[in-house]
Formats: C-alpha cells, sequence, structure tokens
C-alpha cells in the first residue's frame, strides 16, 4: 500500500490556520491598542485639563475618585486604580480574561498619563469646564470600550447586577450616579453638583457618539460559509447562545442556484464585541456581519454561560 499523504496536508493546513489567526489577533491587539491610547490621552486631558484644577467632579467610579481626592487630598491616579480594582475582578469573572487584561493596561495608563504629562490647564470658566470637560472625558471611555477594555468600572458593576436584579443596566448606571451627584452636593456644594451632573451628561452622549449606542444588549447576526464554526465560537469562547436562521445567499444572477446557508444571530453585551469581531475575522474575515442596538431583552439564553 502507498504511503497516505493526508496527515502532512492536514498538518499544513492547521500551521497556515494557526499563523492566520495568530496574524488577526496581533492587528486586533495592534488596533486595540491604538484605541485605548487615544483614550487614555483624551481622557487624562478631560481630567487634568479642566476636572481637577476646578475641582469638578463625575460620575462614575471617576467620580469617586474626583470626590475621594478632593476629600482626602490623596493623589488622584492611585484612587483611581485602587477603586477600579473591584470593578476589574467583577469584569474577569463576568466578561473575561483578555477584557480584564485590557481595562487594567488601560487604567494604569489613565493614572500614568495624569501623573506624567503636563496638560494645560484650559479654562476656569465652570460652564466650559462641564461640557467640554466631560467630553474629552466621554471621548476617552468610548475609545476605550471600541477597544476591548474600560476606563470606568461602573458598567461593568451595571452589567454584574443586571443580571441578579429585576433593572436594567441603564437604571442601575443612574441610581449610582444619583448617589454620587447627592454625595457631591452636601460634601461640596450644590453648584458644583449640578455642574458635575452636567459634565457627567456631556461625557456619556460623547460615549454614545463614539461607541455608536450604549444599549445593553447588541443583537449580531453573521452571514458566513463557516457558520458551524463560528458558531462553536460564540458558544465556546464568548458563553452566549446563538439562534440559526436558515437562508439563501442572494448574490447571482437570475436563474442562478442560491447557495443555501445557515445564519447566525446572538445577542452580546456591547463590551464582547471587540473579541467577538477578532474571533470572527480568525474564523472567515469575509463574513457579513450586521449589529443592531437592542433597548432591552427577555427570556432566551440572554445571561452568559459559564465557560469551562
Amino acid at each position: 500500500m502507498g504511503r497516505k499523504h493526508i496527515p502532512q496536508k492536514v498538518s499544513k493546513y492547521n500551521f497556515g490556520k494557526e499563523m492566520y489567526e495568530l496574524k488577526v489577533s496581533f492587528v486586533h491587539l495592534i488596533k486595540d491598542s491604538l484605541l485605548i491610547l487615544v483614550g487614555i490621552i483624551s481622557a487624562g486631558f478631560g481630567l487634568a485639563g479642566f476636572l481637577l484644577p476646578n475641582s469638578f467632579v463625575d460620575g462614575g467610579v471617576t467620580g469617586i475618585s474626583l470626590l475621594a481626592t478632593e476629600l482626602t487630598h490623596y493623589p488622584l491616579p492611585i484612587l483611581i486604580v485602587v477603586i477600579n480594582i473591584p470593578f476589574i475582578i467583577i469584569g474577569l469573572t463576568q466578561i473575561g480574561k483578555p477584557f480584564a487584561i485590557k481595562s487594567i493596561a488601560a487604567i494604569i495608563g489613565l493614572a500614568l498619563a495624569i501623573t506624567f504629562i503636563h496638560y494645560p490647564v484650559i479654562t476656569s470658566d465652570k460652564l466650559l469646564v462641564s461640557v467640554f470637560g466631560g467630553f474629552f472625558i466621554g471621548l476617552g471611555i468610548g475609545f476605550a470600550v471600541r477597544g476591548g477594555g474600560v476606563l470606568d468600572g461602573t458598567e461593568v458593576l451595571a452589567i454584574y447586577l443586571s443580571k441578579r436584579t429585576g433593572l436594567t443596566i441603564g437604571d442601575i448606571i443612574l441610581l449610582f450616579n444619583i448617589v454620587i451627584f447627592s454625595f457631591s452636593a452636601y460634601v461640596l456644594s450644590v453648584e458644583t453638583a449640578l455642574y458635575s451632573i452636567l459634565t457627567y451628561l456631556a461625557a456619556s452622549k460623547t460615549v454614545d457618539f463614539v461607541i455608536e449606542g450604549v444599549e445593553e444588549y447588541t443583537g449580531v447576526t453573521i452571514v458566513s460559509s463557516h457558520s458551524e464554526e463560528i458558531r462553536l465560537m460564540v458558544i465556546e469562547k464568548l458563553g452566549r447562545g446563538v439562534t440559526i436562521y436558515k437562508g439563501k445567499r442572494g448574490f447571482g444572477k437570475q436563474g442562478d442556484n442560491l447557495n443555501p446557508t445557515d445564519i447566525i444571530f446572538t445577542v452580546v453585551t456591547r463590551l464582547e464585541i471587540a473579541k467577538l469581531e477578532s474571533e470572527v475575522d480568525k474564523i472567515d474575515p469575509a463574513a457579513f456581519i450586521v449589529m443592531n442596538s437592542i433597548k432591552d431583552t427577555k427570556g432566551g439564553m440572554i445571561k452568559k454561560r459559564p465557560l469551562h
């Protein structure tokens, strides 16, 4: 009997596939790193150039850090890292290790930027400080999320609590910030608290603009000839459920036989979009992906499955 060469072919295929996946991972890592870097510089500018010199606060963990700085006079960079640690631990368990690593790097990077970059103090006008301070912080947070991490752990906590309560993520973030601004009004002044609310609104709207929506979930439809591999990836690597639609590819002339295909639909949080895109690119860079913002969901397997 002649020697079979199939194992060698399979081996070459597997090697080529691994090299391709490594290349895709590297490209996405560079892209995500650049986005996070831009986010760090922008958020640092908003903090050091606007809010901190004028004793203003923001919402979320950043607001807690600024408020703690005003009360204790501890350095803001240290407080930003320390206060975010519990939220990153939650992110590690709820979203995954890559997210946690990127977030740690982003938060430490923000602390270093505030410490070593000498940002100019732009203005002392309270209205301008509120609006543009919030704008640059929101810009930074938005770019960091696009890069697969966070500069503020509030949303991670909100995702965690929403799975254990009847509240939506938006409701939890709102309640969280009401407490911060109420405490700010009591400790600092009502005027400062009102301007801080304006800062928060400017930041949140900028985040909306940068990441194209802050809805709790994003519906993702994927059309690919490698639908089975993508289905397994979504289940095994993201821990999400999927729905399979039977369809046909519509790109063809009249009378042509249209190839049937499986269409995958899944629902993820926006913090998982970067990872989903990266994993799909590894399998099929030509995959057609459509994302739709979802206001809320009910039923089905929305909660993330534990990964084994």
